[in-house]
């Protein structure tokens, strides 16, 4: 079932003209630092829909352990987000006051949605699928900024959590689903396919936002990346 998902749900694999830009070094540095402040405010909302999700799960332990972890793993991504927002540029105050872009909000804000409407395990599968994608392109994104911009080690490790594999998180996600199964429950395809399709398609209004010249401008009191 997660396997199918992951199949039908995978997005183009050209349709991210952002990674693309970011794996070839032509996408500006004012966008990578527009990425890095975008992100924080994704992960702080994310997390906060994880734990809402295990609350909702606790009569299924395998289900509740599922969002407990993807809680847990958006704490560890935080702690590397500084390092990359260091890299770009930015000081604590433009990370303080900057204002999130409509566009790159969408993702978290149906998240959220699915933490107060959705089945809970009918959610585990959607995110699943989407995760593929999302480790793809931080994967991509990694070797751009090595490559292209001079960023160090410490400067990846906010792409690098999520492009490492983590078996562990899969393992997680089908016991979740046998749980529910073992449970009776059973699942919406249709829901699942629905959930999955709108979370790609926030997904890559995320990344369309940041390759638009217009929606992208150098946060004000950030430096070049590198200086």
């Amino acid at each position: 079932m997660l396997d199918e998902a992951v199949r039908e749900l995978a997005p183009d694999s050209g349709g991210n003209r952002f990674v693309a830009r970011v794996a070839e070094g032509t996408a500006p540095p004012e966008a990578l630092a527009v990425f890095a402040l975008e992100q924080r405010h994704i992960i702080g909302s994310d997390r906060r829909s994880f734990l809402h999700l295990a609350d909702r799960a606790a009569a299924e332990p395998a289900v509740e352990a599922f969002f407990t972890g993807l809680a847990q793993g958006e704490t560890l991504a935080l702690d590397r987000l500084a390092d990359l927002e260091a890299a770009c540029g930015l000081d604590a105050g433009t990370v303080r006051d900057y204002e999130p872009l409509p566009g790159c909000q969408t993702f978290p804000a149906y998240v959220s949605w699915l933490a107060l409407n959705a089945e809970p395990v009918e959610t585990v599968i959607a995110l699943t699928a989407n995760f593929a994608a999302w480790g793809n392109y931080c994967a991509e994104m990694s070797r751009g900024l090595r490559r292209h911009y001079g960023f160090t080690d410490a400067a990846c490790g906010f792409v690098d959590f999520f492009a490492t594999p983590a078996p562990e998180v899969t393992e997680q996600a089908l016991d979740a689903v046998q749980s529910g199964l073992d449970a009776g429950l059973r699942f919406g395809r249709r829901a699942v396919h629905h959930y999955g399709l709108l979370l790609q398609t926030y997904e890559l209004m995320f990344w369309d936002t940041l390759a638009e010249p217009s929606a992208v401008r150098r946060p004000a009191g950030s430096r070049r990346a590198g200086t």
